[in-house]
């Protein structure tokens, strides 16, 4: 029986040792190529390691290192702004920001220095200053930064009334939450800055608590629109009065002005008339008492006087009168 070649056609019928080096030194070649080199991004710097010790650091760009594991390139992004979450996670950013339905009140509930307890829901922002700390200095980094953030808010609540955490000391909160939390990043040299420490909701926890603050909570609303609406009337009635009163004030001060002026002249008028009595006694006499009769007959109306020592005289009331029809 003869045997028959089943060696599919174009193919080498065995490899030889040439053709197996040949594949040895490409492949080796391949793997040298892509272990030797690494791209860091804009945005990056990265941390070289020979044999899992620090060598340097490389900026941006296409750097050489040595191949096959002896070296070892970790990139770290120090200029992406960062962010931590507590009380609450987002399911989805963009312009609609979705929640995720769970929430953590093992990292949100609080208690404050009335002794109330608090709900505060609150984020932190921050960048990676320092990769060779942030790499190598502290072993747990997430943990760190959550339980640090949780400590300092916490005692900052801690030191406030409730009413004080939801209004006035929100923006002061805020401000020392940052300032404190980068002394303490610094001391365990983390190598991070917190840029933003931003509360969110503060509200009461769901229950009974909840209920008996918004009941709190409205009464002061109440006050403050009663005060309002006094503040509003008072603002109102009292610039009325004020007007009103100097208008008196100008009344008087007019009234006395025209009473002085008045009395000025009847001294002077007065002054005058005693000059010309003292130069001519009875003509001044006479002219006074024509005077005051003129002046207490004015608004008479149909009132003859005559003297009383006059005999056998008949008055003749229509002689300088006007008669009807024009008769004179």
């Amino acid at each position: 029986m003869s045997e028959r070649d089943v060696t599919p056609g174009g193919m080498p019928k065995r490899l030889t040792p040439k053709a197996i080096i040949l594949v040895v030194v490409v492949i080796l070649a391949l793997v040298t190529g892509f272990s030797s080199f690494f791209i860091v991004d804009p945005q990056e710097e990265s941390a070289v390691l020979r044999f899992g010790r620090y060598i340097r650091m490389a900026d941006p760009g296409l750097h050489f290192k040595l191949p096959f594991g002896i070296e070892k390139n970790y990139n770290v992004p120090t200029q992406v702004v960062l962010k931590d979450e507590f009380g609450f996670r987002t399911e989805r950013p963009g312009v609609t920001t979705i929640r995720a339905g769970q929430d953590f009140p093992d990292e949100s509930i609080m208690l404050t220095g009335d002794l109330n307890i608090v709900d505060v829901e609150w984020i932190i922002q921050y960048r990676i200053v320092d990769a060779f700390d942030w790499l190598f200095k502290v072993q747990d980094r997430q943990k760190t930064i959550r339980d640090i953030s949780q400590s300092i808010i916490n005692q900052l609540v801690g030191d406030r009334a409730i009413f004080d955490v939801i209004g006035a000391e929100r923006a002061n909160i805020e401000a020392q939450g940052q300032d404190l939390m980068n002394e303490l990043f610094d001391k365990y040299e983390l190598g991070i800055r917190v840029t933003t420490v931003k509360l969110q909701n503060i509200v009461p926890p769901v229950g009974p608590v909840q209920v008996a603050f918004e009941d709190v909570n409205k009464a002061i609303q109440d006050r403050s629109r009663l005060i309002n609406e006094g503040q509003e009337a008072y603002n109102q009635a009292i610039p009325r009065a004020k007007g009103q009163a100097q208008q008196v004030i100008q009344e008087a001060e007019g009234y006395a002005v025209e009473r002085v002026n008045r009395a000025e002249g009847d001294v002077a008028r007065f002054a005058r008339v005693l000059d010309e009595y003292t130069r001519n006694p009875g003509v001044t006499r006479t002219r006074l008492y024509y005077e005051m009769f003129e002046e207490v007959f004015r608004d008479a109306e149909n009132v003859d006087l005559i003297d009383k020592n006059l005999q056998n005289f008949i008055p003749f009331k229509a002689l300088g009168a006007t008669t009807e029809g024009g008769a004179q």
